[in-house]
């Protein structure tokens, strides 16, 4: 990481320390700042930070910004880890196994709640601008969350849908995060709008990029268990590209594997990667990431500050295409 980006992040972790610090009942706010405490990449809240020193303006003001952005994506995060039912987030018990689902219905709620207030700090003249477009993309990620859910009782998933779902749940807040700073920053409304479609492309390349190294990363990288998405016939772009592309005995196997419901967990990712790795899935994921990837510096060319600017986004973004977890 470039010592901007490294300042940013350092920034971010030492505010969010203080986030629900000492509100009680203890019950209700321990567990959001478990969640919160468990780290992550600081993506989104480091991109907000970005997109105004993109413009040359004092990121102070994004902050608080920020750190909502940052909130709402640990709630959605916690939520997700409930409804998929995952005993574990970044290498530790999610909260809904760790505490209870209640636990973690109600203190998700309290982050949202907590990610508003957040955002609501930003100067009164950008708020009505900030908190449409901050609600527009809450309300995104729920319709994205839906999909994927309805997805889970269906084989018959397109590819153009799944990208639909990703766009929803996780590539808009990628979006949101870089067009508040832009908004913050005073931007013009194209730029902004740049910035925007350069965070959507980047959040598609990111996720598939995960869905990718949830079958094919290290799990001592990766933060969670290997073939989480296979165990749970979660709709990926593998599993749609394997569906689409099998052959009759491949096909045949996968139904097996998708409606059996006891099985060796082990034995089942072994079996479906097996599949993945004869249709040469991989290869294929790898070059949607770049197309997605590519089409998100294209947006970026476009917004209208001095390239060397631009320099650390650019790298801040390779990073995430060539990462380990």
């Amino acid at each position: 990481m470039t010592n901007k980006v490294t300042f940013f992040r350092n920034q971010i972790d030492e505010k969010l320390s203080e986030v629900m610090k000492g509100s009680q009942p203890e019950t209700l706010f321990e567990p959001p700042r478990y969640v919160i405490s468990l780290g992550g990449k600081r993506l989104r809240p480091i991109l907000t930070l970005m997109a105004v020193d993109l413009f040359g303006k004092e990121v102070e003001t994004a902050v608080n910004a920020a750190l909502g952005i940052e909130i709402f994506h640990n709630f959605s995060l916690l939520h997700d880890d409930l409804m998929d039912n995952a005993d574990v987030r970044r290498g530790s018990a999610t909260v809904h196994k760790k505490w209870n689902a209640n636990t973690a219905i109600l203190s998700g709620d309290a982050m949202v709640i907590e990610a508003y207030k957040y955002v609501a700090k930003v100067p009164e003249k950008y708020l009505a601008k900030v908190l449409e477009l901050f609600s527009d993309t809450a309300m995104d990620i729920c319709i994205g969350q839906q999909y994927d859910m309805d997805f889970e009782q269906r084989c018959d998933v397109t590819e153009a849908e799944y990208i639909e779902m990703i766009l929803n749940k996780t590539a808009v807040l990628t979006g949101c995060s870089l067009k508040m700073g832009a908004i913050l920053a005073d931007a013009d409304e194209r730029d902004a709008e740049a910035l925007y479609q350069f965070g959507l492309n980047l959040g598609l390349a990111f996720q598939l990029k995960d869905d990718l190294l949830d079958v094919y990363g290290d799990p001592k990288c990766f933060g969670k268990k290997i073939g989480g998405d296979i165990i749970s016939n979660k709709k990926t772009y593998l599993l749609i590209k394997a569906l689409k592309n099998s052959d009759p005995v491949q096909r045949k196997e996968l139904d097996r594997w998708l409606t059996a419901e006891h099985f060796d967990k082990e034995e089942k990712v072994e079996a479906v990667k097996k599949i993945y790795d004869e249709l040469k899935l991989k290869v294929i994921s790898e070059n949607l990431i770049e197309k997605y990837y590519l089409a998100s510096l294209d947006c970026l060319s476009s917004v209208n500050v001095p390239d060397d600017r631009k320099k650390e986004l650019i790298e801040l973004s390779e990073n995430l295409m060539y990462r380990d977890r």
